[in-house]
């Protein structure tokens, strides 16, 4: 027994992988990374959560809900910023636990954020496409039914401009990852302006009242589910955690980094920054333009609180910058899930086809994957049941970082360099950040959490019946 867990327990020389993703073009500069984790983190989410969130749980203290998870993805974020900064390798989260913790550990927390990326691409795709229909429709453009939607949803069969979407930034990454950061800085640009402009035109149409109570009192939703006093709180922190969990992506692309000990750091806590000024701008101004219950059931409140204040036409120009928009959270999304996919492939996790470089050192083999899984996901599942599913795995996977530092300390100046940036509050700080994270993990709804058990039960199927058995580390080992 004691020999079998030795075998789960083997840890990847950080030499390797430093080796295996020097190949990689490092590019990337801190204004790109931050425009990544600004493009992912800010995304369909700030047109929608603030609204959604203050009708069913916290009311005008939405704010306080996306103020307290921004606290918690603020501690996990520091964790992050110095592994980024110790070990930027492609992978993230997966690749930094096998080295410090050993292999079984390193494919349970990078499973677990394969399946955030592979629902998040779907996830974004599927609102995108809503929001595009929703733009387009009054123009006088509807597609038929059976393409318009994802199947069995409204008569949908496949929802055609997901797929569009897809196939669209897949075209753009596979190019190089210099051209999608170009792209990525026009369109960041372009959204935060939008933002800014509700931000500052609401601001005329805010009322105080609006604001009292800004605790409401404590009752039970219809469903169950919790409103109003801290308990509504809480349950705005779960259903809003998604919006921060981008940042990881920024992560996944450590490997093609320009100096990457001060690039990373700088790009994880300062697109997060930035991203909670902006997420709780909205929440406020939002819910002081119009009563928190006016967003009930309301899949656009931005939109439908700037027409309702006689600002129509600028509604249609924030939209039309929103939906535009949302095309940098699927450049991060996937830009960060084929490298996650080419670091299981490079270490023979999973086919090793996955880890191979095109003849532009690029992983589109890896891409491809991403996306045809993506389109599937995307065009067959409805956006409400893909939107259960993002944060889990990520949580997971934030746990494992958060704990990760107490391992990766001792290590520090031996066989890893000794990173620009060091968590603060150590040793105290990486256990609130894992606290944190499992509190938001434990607030989410039981069918997430289902979820993720079946998709961990079928990563220990596949690691132990694939991985395990061809993994590059123990196959190195034998020889």
């Amino acid at each position: 027994m004691g020999k079998f867990f030795n075998r789960l327990a083997l840890k990847e020389d950080p030499k390797v992988y430093q080796d295996k993703d020097s190949h990689l073009k490092q590019v990337l500069t801190v204004k790109d990374f931050i425009a990544l984790g600004v493009g992912t983190i800010v995304s369909t989410s700030i047109f929608t959560l603030p609204g959604v969130v203050a009708a069913q749980h916290a009311g005008p203290a939405v704010a306080l809900s996306f103020l307290a998870a921004a606290i918690v993805a603020g501690l996990v974020a520091f964790a992050y910023a110095e592994m980024a900064s110790a070990m930027p390798f492609a992978g993230s989260a997966y690749s930094w636990i096998n080295v410090i913790f050993g292999e079984f550990f390193g494919w349970v927390a990078g499973w677990a954020l394969l399946a955030e990326y592979f629902i998040a691409v779907a996830f974004v795709a599927s609102g995108l496409s809503a929001n595009l229909q929703g733009l387009l429709s009054p123009l006088g453009f509807t597609l038929p039914k059976s393409l318009s939607a994802a199947f069995g949803t409204s008569g949908g069969v496949i929802d055609l401009f997901a797929v569009l979407v897809v196939v669209l930034v897949a075209i753009l990454l596979s190019r190089g990852v210099s051209e999608a950061a170009r792209v990525e800085n026009i369109l960041v640009i372009l959204k935060v302006l939008a933002i800014l402009t509700f931000v500052f035109v609401g601001l005329s149409a805010i009322k105080a009242s609006n604001y009292s109570p800004f605790i409401p009192a404590y009752h039970k939703n219809a469903d169950g589910s919790a409103f109003g006093g801290w308990q509504g709180i809480y349950a705005g922190v779960s259903s809003i955690f998604l919006s921060y969990i981008g940042f990881d992506s920024i992560a996944a692309n450590s490997a093609e980094a320009k100096n990457p000990q001060k690039t990373m750091p700088r790009g994880i806590l300062g697109s997060l920054l930035i991203a909670v000024v902006l997420f709780i701008s909205v929440s406020l101004v939002l819910v002081g333009m119009f009563k928190y219950s006016a967003y009930a059931n309301n899949a656009e409140p931005v939109g439908w609180a700037l027409r309702q204040s006689g600002h129509g036409v600028i509604a249609t120009v924030v939209q039309s910058v929103a939906v535009v928009g949302m095309f940098t959270a699927l450049i991060g999304m996937m830009l960060a899930g084929s490298r996650l996919l080419y670091s299981f492939g490079r270490d023979g996790m999973l086919p090793k086809w996955l880890g191979k470089l095109n003849q532009n050192d690029l992983p589109n083999h890896a891409l491809l994957v991403l996306s045809i899984v993506g389109v599937v996901l995307g065009a067959i599942f409805p956006f409400a049941f893909l939107a259960q599913l993002v944060s889990a795995g990520t949580l997971i996977a934030f746990m494992f970082v958060s704990l990760g530092i107490y391992a990766l300390r001792p290590r520090e100046g031996k066989d890893l360099p000794i990173p620009s940036f060091k968590m603060p509050l150590y040793p105290v700080m990486p256990t609130l950040a894992f606290i944190g994270a499992f509190l938001v993990f434990w607030g989410l709804d039981k069918d997430a959490k289902l979820y993720a058990l079946f998709w961990f039960i079928f990563g220990m199927i596949l690691y132990f019946s694939y991985g395990i058995r061809h993994s590059y580390l123990a196959n190195s080992l034998k020889k």
